[in-house]
């Protein structure tokens, strides 16, 4: 009568009540109990809930029991808002409104929005704006997964299935949605039983049923595409990932159910930022999804922050505490002016902390906070791992004072430097071609000048992130059928589903500098292949992806004509005044770089530049720079190092060779200077915060420990 399913203590006290006569009901009534009392009060206490109601039979049990009713959903307003999509929602309701094969499948990466748009769908139809074929039609999505559940029989899989088909074919009204519809493929298939996709296609392909699905790219062409029976009874509609102008607009949808849920106030600024930052840093993921991430970390960070008491107030308790506990040690010891002192000490204190309780309760209840810029930026650094403030500073910045930052661990290539910056402020500036990458560049001169040092200079200047730079060493590609590795292996080699090196690598990270290592080793088919890349910014990797280059620098470094730029006056160092020389031998570079490229190759380059060989004024430049670099390390153990003019002299003169530039002066300071104090540093023969000077005896370098510097000390006390 109650319509439970169990039987409770409740359940036999009211059947013992029913039962006027029985000994337990005469009991109760001698103890003083009115028994129509005491069986309404149960029936009060087991709640409205418990009341027999008459319920309205529902049309189709078994949907409802493995399906949820986005319709519904969509009528108590609990889905998101879906801002935008209007062409892809369109072409559903066309494919939908078909007479035969009326089943879209959504295809689209992860997180680009392929359920808000069934979602979407379903809210268009509870507002009836949709034509008159969809206006009454339920959307629901079935969970494959509870329709699996305990089913232990042979059998029980296929009963429930041809329910749920039986259901869909007497309502007439139900259209399902399956959300990574690859999961049909060999669900609930067990030992000679058929998988739910072979029982659904016949009902499919008389269009008896109607279905949405929804799957990644991938996984469709692995699934779907090999059955070629249910490829053909759905209707691709392919998802792209929205642009940045068009997420912004979805976050800005968004944004009321986040600042509801997070009670917080999420600023235009930080909408932008989240959306920017996320496109140019997150390169795994899609958008709008990364965007709304950040935004929804951001949003529950700046929340939880609010909550939280004070840094400040949490050190006054902690000093309190230990004052008390000094307090009481020395009440033991009897010694009662000490204590006294920090009596006042303590009540100080005491006096603080409510002030700051006081504030931080006044400021907790003031109403919401806000999610700003920073807070986003933020989340994108501890995501990402590049430092704030390298994500703080703006692009305008950052562009204006690209020499001047890039000369900081480039010397004597002022040329390069400044080529490279021009090409590169061009692009910025919305003055280059769209499509192709945002500079090219052939770096040409001998070992050791700093062409590989560029290419990490820029990716770290850049894109915050020496690991932004993608190394490609052109002398693997030696061989014509090595082309493959970069784009991925034909169909039918092995590592087919791999993808290409190349192309994977831009593919994670869209925003990076390519650096191609030698290019005059590879093989000419590999030039063939980047024709594309410096023409049209895209390649085609070996599974159909078309990966975008129109974020990436690309670098090409080769040493042809280094015989010529070695040919300098007596000790192999350019004289920084023979600027005409220098052209002359850039020309006689250029020719060889004629005869040993093809013209339609050169001509698709922004600029070809020649390092200089490097002169002893730049020697003496990049020792000071490896010395202070030496420093920044040293800098944990408070230890400075510091050159005299001879140990520089020294190291001049050991260090520099013209043929290996200054990759040799690396080696000797690390075997002159770093084995030797890593060793005394080691044995404890170095005090921390010492000032270590090298110097010279005879053919060696010492090192002794050099007086403090006094004046900053004088100036700080004046």
């Amino acid at each position: 009568q109650l319509g439970h399913n169990y039987i409770g203590t409740e359940h036999l006290l009211l059947g013992l009540m029913k039962e006027g006569q029985s000994i337990a009901a005469k009991i109760l009534e001698s103890l003083g109990a009115r028994l129509d009392e005491v069986r309404q009060e149960t029936l009060a206490l087991l709640g409205d809930q418990y009341y027999p109601r008459p319920k309205k039979r529902s049309q189709t049990p078994v949907l409802d029991e493995f399906a949820r009713d986005l319709t519904q959903l969509a009528r108590e307003s609990k889905l998101d808002p879906v801002i935008g999509r209007e062409q892809e929602i369109e072409r559903v309701i066309q494919i939908l409104a078909r007479r035969t094969k009326n089943n879209p499948v959504l295809i689209g990466e992860p997180g680009v929005g392929k359920t808000a748009i069934v979602e979407g769908l379903a809210q268009k139809i509870v507002s009836h704006d949709v034509p008159d074929v969809l206006v009454n039609k339920r959307l629901l999505q079935l969970d494959l997964g509870a329709l699996v559940a305990g089913t232990k029989y042979r059998g029980q899989f296929e009963e429930r299935l041809k329910a749920v088909m039986k259901e869909i074919r007497q309502s007439e009204n139900v259209v399902l949605f399956l959300d990574e519809l690859h999961t049909l493929i060999g669900a609930g298939a067990a030992e000679g039983a058929i998988d739910a996709s072979n029982m659904l296609k016949p009902a499919l392909s008389r269009g008896e049923i109607q279905t949405i699905g929804a799957t990644t790219l991938d996984e469709y062409r692995k699934y779907i595409e090999k059955d070629g029976a249910l490829e053909r009874r759905f209707q691709p509609v392919i998802v792209k990932a929205p642009t940045v102008p068009e997420a912004i607009e979805i976050i800005r949808g968004l944004r009321h159910k986040y600042e509801a849920h997070h009670r917080v106030k999420i600023t235009e600024e930080a909408i932008n930022a989240a959306v920017h930052l996320a496109d140019r840093y997150i390169t795994d993921r899609q958008l709008p999804d990364k965007a709304i991430d950040v935004i929804d970390e951001a949003s529950s960070r700046t929340r939880l922050m609010a909550l939280m008491p004070p840094p400040e107030l949490k050190e006054i308790e902690k000093e309190l505490e230990r004052v008390r506990r000094e307090k009481d040690m020395y009440l033991e010891a009897q010694e009662f002016e000490k204590a006294a002192a920090l009596r006042e000490k303590e009540k100080l204190l005491q006096h603080r902390e409510e002030e700051l309780k006081r504030e931080w309760e006044k400021n907790k209840g003031k109403g919401t906070q806000s999610v700003e810029e920073v807070d986003i930026e933020f989340i994108v650094s501890r995501w990402t791992g590049i430092p704030l403030s390298k994500l703080e500073e703006k692009e305008s910045q950052k562009l204006a004072r690209m020499e001047e930052a890039l000369h900081g661990r480039i010397i004597g290539q002022d040329p390069a430097v400044a080529a490279v910056s021009r090409a590169i402020r061009r692009s910025r500036a919305g003055l280059k071609d769209a499509k192709r990458p945002v500079g090219s560049f052939v770096f040409l001169g001998p070992t050791g000048v700093g062409k590989t040092e560029l290419a990490r200079a820029l990716a770290e200047y850049l894109f915050g992130d020496e690991n932004a730079l993608i190394r490609v060493d052109m002398s693997e590609y030696m061989e014509k059928f090595s082309v493959s590795r970069l784009l991925g292996a034909p169909p039918g080699y092995v590592g087919y589903e791999e993808g290409g090196f190349l192309t994977e690598k831009v593919r994670r990270r869209p925003y990076s500098v390519v650096l191609f290592d030698e290019i005059e080793k590879a093989h000419p088919d590999v030039f063939n292949m980047m024709l594309q890349v410096l023409d049209d910014g895209r390649l085609t990797d070996s599974l159909g992806h078309v990966v975008d280059f129109k974020n990436t620098i690309l670098i090409m470094t080769s040493n042809l004509g280094t015989s010529l730029i070695g040919k300098r006056t007596s000790p192999g160092f350019l004289q920084e005044s023979d600027e005409a020389s220098y052209e002359k031998m850039k020309d006689r570079v250029m020719e060889e770089m004629k005869r040993a490229f093809r013209p339609e190759f050169l001509n698709r380059i922004d600029d070809i530049i020649v390092f200089h060989a490097l002169a002893l004024d730049h020697i003496k430049q990049i020792i000071r720079l490896m010395i202070s670099r030496i420093n920044k390390q040293l800098a944990e153990k408070g230890i400075e190092l510091i050159l005299t003019p001879a140990a520089e002299a020294m190291l001049l003169e050991k260090g520099y060779d013209p043929v290996y530039g200054a990759r040799q002066l690396r080696r000797t300071i690390q075997k002159h200077i770093e084995d030797p104090l890593a060793e005394a540093i080691v044995r404890g023969q170095v005090a921390e915060s010492a000032r270590i000077e090298v110097d010279v005896e005879g053919a060696g370098f010492t090192f002794h420990e050099a007086p403090p510097v006094e004046a900053p000390l004088a100036l700080a006390e004046h």
